[in-house]
């Protein structure tokens, strides 16, 4: 369904001034800091935006970020980011795991990111040696700074009314880890794609989805609904995208279609998951008279999009702490709110009895669905179920590491009867994500911590760098029977990890758009074939030489770990 030109036009000028605080702007480069450029004596605000003359922005440094001048609160926490680093450990052993996941615990780290090759850990630089300490001396050597200077990272990614920072942290090339210099430009296509050339707070978003309900409801394409309430009384919205059709809904003319589910934000910092949710629903609504594909999509599904499933937590990351993970909800310890959502769905919560730490970054609760926000989604799909909606699919991103997880995320001693199935549309996704942009994504189940072993019978129910249990996908897989649920982990790999810049949300959009347009054609039965039909076959052998480079990519990351494992 295409708009008229007049009506287009009205469309981009309301978006033009709803976002009038969120121009996007040029990438900048910025040094790595040095202990001696961040104490200089200057006031914060001033060191935090002054760059030796090479990087200066054209813009004057006073300007450079509006939002933090109207938020105080976030400036004083930007100043204990000031300390802060992100530093990888290379893992190799099970031995390696077990001592890093104890050393977590005891210090209450914050974990980033953790794949079958490595861990990422936010934490004060002056800890890093009693960290050390009490780790074995095998990994002194296995670790590296991602992040040096984590409170320039955070504050690039805030709306700015100059140039944005998008920080260069450290000389990876060596590391497995795409270098942020290394990383081409994205080009931007116009005015339509207005909205994503920045991130944008939760009032916003909201705006822009209610403009979405009243230009598409009357036609019955979208529709805007409440998935629930929030601990701190906020709507979770969602748009429920479909065409309405006579021969297509399984349940007969007018009944309730199959659906599929896609949730982003259940951690708060994460904002590249909800910006791709919403990019995802533009892409199928603005596609509807172009793309024949998306119609016969549409006409057979309904596809319900939930950009911001913890709408408190994403509200404070724009108000006071850019990398919050969890909801605001109390716990039992005053100084330690907080449930980290995706481990508090009720199927195989008890899979995380080691996590009763309410400081935890991934604490989920003290017994299933105490997590608002988990049981109201839990609820409001077991009411859709109870009305004759069937789930036939549900993807939950996240970020970051460019993965593909599939269930059980609980335990790796157990498959789904369906893993056969499960693990070849992954690899499709993964596929089609790649195709989109030449990015990279890897497949594995979900349950896979660092070093996790399939032929190591010992370390199968070993408690693993991050609980799992309590899972969003386990739960709908296993409770609603949405057959074919994933978690997504998008851009990038380590160069930005939570502080991806703005200017990566369209081709990180593109990239699941194409994934979730093969999802769809392999529900209806076509096995994806259809939604790649209609390529010229020189377009065909560019995609057989893509797919000979992105193995040769694996290989190469492969080799660039190993040589790793002696870097500092």
């Amino acid at each position: 369904m295409s708009l008229n030109p007049p009506f287009r036009q009205i469309f981009i000028y309301i978006l033009l001034l709803l976002l009038s605080i969120c121009i996007p702007s040029d990438a900048t480069i910025v040094p790595r800091a040095t202990p001696s450029q961040r104490h200089d004596g200057r006031s914060y605000i001033n060191r935090l935006f002054s760059f030796p003359f090479a990087w200066s922005s054209k813009k004057p440094g006073k300007n450079l970020n509006q939002w933090l001048d109207k938020h105080p609160r976030l400036l004083q926490n930007l100043q204990r980011y000031e300390n802060e680093v992100v530093i990888r450990f290379n893992i190799s052993t099970g031995a390696h795991e077990a001592a890093l996941r104890k050393a977590i615990d005891q210090m209450l780290l914050d974990v980033w990111d953790f794949t079958d090759n490595y861990t990422d850990i936010r934490i004060e630089a002056r800890r890093i040696r009693p960290l050390l300490g009490i780790l074995p001396p095998s990994l002194h050597g296995n670790h590296f700074i991602l992040i040096p200077d984590l409170a320039r990272a955070v504050a690039a990614t805030y709306p700015s009314d100059g140039a944005s920072l998008s920080i260069v942290q450290s000389p990876s090339n060596d590391r497995g880890i795409t270098p942020a210099n290394d990383i081409p430009k994205p080009k931007r296509r116009g005015v339509d794609d207005i909205f994503f050339h920045d991130y944008q707070p939760l009032s916003v978003i909201t705006t822009w989805m209610r403009l979405l309900d009243s230009m598409f409801k009357g036609r019955g394409l979208v529709r805007m609904i409440s998935i629930g309430q929030s601990y701190e009384g906020r709507d979770i919205p969602a748009l429920r995208v479909g065409i309405t059709s006579s021969s297509a809904a399984s349940n007969g003319p007018g009944g309730p279609k199959d659906t599929i589910l896609i949730t982003g934000g259940i951690h708060a910092r994460e904002w590249i998951s909800t910006s791709t949710v919403n990019y995802v629903a533009w892409s199928f609504i603005r596609s509807i008279d172009d793309d024949p594909m998306i119609v016969k999509i549409l006409e057979h599904f309904d596809i319900v999009f939930v950009p911001v499933l913890n709408p408190d937590g994403y509200e404070y990351t724009w108000d006071v702490d850019r990398l919050w993970r969890k909801s605001r909800q109390r716990t039992r310890m005053q100084y330690c709110p907080g449930f980290d959502l995706d481990h508090a769905f009720g199927y195989r919560w008890d899979a995380t009895q080691h996590q009763t730490e309410p400081c935890s970054e991934s604490f989920g609760g003290y017994h299933p669905f105490e997590a608002v926000e988990a049981a109201e989604l839990a609820d409001w799909a077991k009411n859709e179920t109870d009305n004759g909606v069937k789930f036939v699919a549900y993807l939950d991103l996240h970020s970051y590491s460019q993965q593909v997880l599939y269930p059980y995320a609980y335990s790796c001693a157990v498959q789904p009867p369906n893993i056969e199935n499960l693990q070849e549309v992954a690899m499709n996704l993964a596929k089609h994500m790649r195709l989109s942009n030449g990015e990279v994504y890897t497949t594995t189940s979900a349950c896979e911590g660092a070093v996790a072993r399939a032929d190591d019978a010992t370390d199968v129910e070993r408690a693993r760098i991050e609980a799992s249990g309590g899972s969003a996908i386990d739960y709908i897989f296993h409770e609603l029977g949405a057959h074919y649920s994933y978690q997504i982990k998008l851009r990038d790999t380590g160069s930005y990890g939570f502080l991806l810049p703005s200017e990566y949300i369209i081709p990180t959009g593109e990239e699941l758009y194409q994934a979730m347009k093969y999802l769809g054609d392999y529900l209806l039965g076509n096995n994806g074939h259809e939604s790649t039909a209609g390529v010229d076959e020189d377009q065909s052998q560019q995609t057989a030489l893509m797919a000979e480079e992105g193995e040769d990519i694996i290989e190469l990351r492969k080799r660039r770990r190993r040589r790793c494992i002696g870097c500092t």
